[in-house]
């Protein structure tokens, strides 16, 4: 059966016709090519703040952590926008829009001369004018049209296109999983394409074309949107979960000097809704305040089918059970935070070590765009999941006995062993380059002044196929443990969840940065975050953040041990160190 001729399936609008695999091309093409604008904008800002608005490297590197940060913790309320207001049709024809109008500035900012710096001038030194504040302003504005695209585009994609399948059905279920599929496939395709030939025009042709392009490409994007407009499944909002685990908290404050609800005295409230999507759970141990909540009382009143009259005073067991799964997963979360700083420093410092590393291909061959050198990272990870699905799991699968080889924790953990390895390796690499570029003749001086080490920018592989690597472990897992772990009716919370962790990375990498570089210059001391690297220790830096990896993968272990799975899932019961949980 095909999946556009799925059996209808009623809403809240009544009888739905879901068009399946019709809605896929609309939906897809819009995704690919809002990844290859955006991207393509985005993985060059760093050599675009440092040449064209002249800006210290430190700035630039400031400025990308809170704008990429700030893009990843939008979603959360792009989120929460949608499933209470506007639906997820309206947040991503608004975020779209938002995202070209963005696209459009960025492209003036350097098409129009008046709305940047003049190019800086070498005569005996490199002197370089900074920016005014208008054209600070102006650019901010573009990148403050780019934050509200992704917030609304990021939560909503994939479960817009998931809308369009009935999930009741075989075809719906598999169109769904295709749909996922096509989406990740797509979004790698947009970030490679858009970290090499993008960036190349942006850096060897011209930046008015290399951010007309991206442009371009999303005014594409919201083309093609709109067109499948007829066609698409349009659900309306009904609220945001996230409300019920807010109404247990309150409950379970209001009710913290009644008795433990375990007294005979008092009942718990234990109502289920008919229609809800979400599985039963057998009410835990962890968090036996919440319980509370759900003690009836005799102010409480209930209404004819079952519900509490005011669900902020009185809550079931099972809202209680879904907080707990929300409020299990925060810890987990916040080791994230840490795992992912190493990650970052291959978007900002790996782009800014490779524009001071020879880059080019032979002797007098094609030179790599600095930002271009991300792409081995993707590649990396791109690479490594289909053999980790293929090969590895079947393996691990046949050793422990278990679905996914080993559970979702010992995955992630694995990521954050990595990426403390990858901060090593970027230290040890960075000395190699700093010593080449002191005792051996420089190659030429970086556009900020810099002599450019004889070193080849193809050593900064390793450290970045090790962040690829970890990502793949890491990253995906968590993704899949958000999706797993959160009530079925937070799904696209969960989604947004991860993007809060990687927005408080990047924050969180902007706090070291600025702490690093005031006390290492301020001390009378080496700077080693100067803006030439040369004359900075950046290896020092890695290592630092390798030292702090370290402290949060012991973290982590404990958080792991503490932590039990949602339901039965017995394929999830080990932990991290192999202990059994009930």
């Amino acid at each position: 059966m095909d999946a556009g001729k799925d059996k209808p399936t009623p809403t809240n609008e009544g009888v739905l016709k879901h068009r399946g695999v019709k809605a896929m091309p609309f939906i897809i093409g819009n995704e690919t090519f809002e990844k290859l604008g955006t991207m393509g904008t985005v993985s060059n800002l760093i050599v675009y703040l440092t040449t064209v608005f002249n800006m210290k490297s430190i700035t630039a590197t400031t400025v990308i952590n809170v704008f990429t940060g700030t893009v990843n913790a939008v979603p959360l309320i792009g989120a929460f926008i949608s499933d209470s207001y506007l639906g997820r049709y309206k947040t991503l024809a608004i975020a779209s829009m938002c995202s070209l109008l963005g696209m459009v500035v960025l492209t003036l900012t350097a098409g129009i001369p008046k709305l940047h710096p003049p190019k800086c001038a070498a005569i005996e030194i490199v002197r370089c004018v900074g920016p005014t504040g208008g054209q600070l302003g102006f650019l901010f504005v573009g990148l403050g049209f780019l934050v509200l695209g992704a917030g609304g585009i990021r939560p909503c994609n994939l479960a817009f296109g998931a809308d369009q399948f009935n999930p009741n059905t075989e075809s719906g279920k598999r169109g769904i999983n295709s749909f996922f599929n096509w989406y990740y496939c797509t979004y790698t395709f947009g970030m490679m394409i858009s970290t090499t030939f993008i960036v190349y025009v942006q850096s060897n042709v011209s930046w008015i074309i290399g951010l007309a392009i991206p442009a371009g490409l999303m005014f594409l994007s919201c083309l093609l949107f709109f067109l499948g407009t007829k066609i698409y499944v349009i659900v309306k909002p009904e609220g945001s979960a996230i409300v019920s685990v807010i109404q247990v908290l309150v409950a379970s404050v209001k009710k913290q000097r009644l008795k433990k609800p375990d007294d005979p005295a008092h009942s718990l409230f234990d109502y289920m809704p008919t229609n809800s999507i979400n599985s039963k759970l057998q009410q835990t141990n962890q968090f036996r305040w919440l319980d509370k909540s759900a003690i009836i009382t005799s102010e409480d009143q209930i209404n004819s089918d079952g519900s509490a009259a005011n669900p902020w005073k009185l809550c079931s067991i099972q809202q209680v059970e879904e907080a707990k799964c929300v409020l299990r997963v925060i810890p987990i979360w916040a080791s994230g935070i840490l795992y992912y700083v190493p990650v970052v420093q291959q978007n900002t410092y790996a782009v800014l070590q490779a524009l001071q590393s020879d880059r080019r291909l032979g002797e007098n061959g094609f030179e790599i765009p600095a930002a271009s050198i991300i792409v081995f990272s993707m590649l990396t990870l791109t690479l490594f999941i289909p053999f980790y699905d293929r090969i590895i799991v079947p393996f691990l699968r046949k050793l422990t006995g278990k679905e996914g080889g080993i559970t979702i924790l010992q995955r992630m953990g694995i990521g954050v062993v990595l990426s403390i390895v990858t901060m090593v390796v970027s230290g040890l690499i960075e000395e190699r380059r700093r010593h080449w570029a002191l005792t051996r003749p420089a190659i030429g001086i970086s556009p900020k002044g810099g002599a450019i080490s004889s070193m080849s920018a193809l050593w900064l592989i390793f450290q970045l196929a090790l962040a690829g690597l970890t990502e793949a472990l890491n990253s995906v897992g968590q993704t899949e443990f958000y999706y797993k772990q959160f009530p079925e009716n937070m799904r696209s919370i969960a989604g947004s969840f991860f993007y809060l962790g990687l927005a408080g990375s990047f924050y969180l990498s902007s706090i070291l940065v600025s702490i690093v570089h005031h006390v290492t210059a301020g001390s009378n001391g080496r700077d080693w975050l100067a803006e030439d690297l040369n004359k900075g220790r950046l290896d020092y830096f890695y290592y630092m953040i390798a030292v702090l990896g370290v402290v949060n993968f012991v973290y982590f272990l404990v958080v792991a041990k503490w932590y039990k799975y949602k339901g039965n899932n017995t394929d999830e019961i080990q932990v991290i160190d192999g202990s059994q949980k009930a």
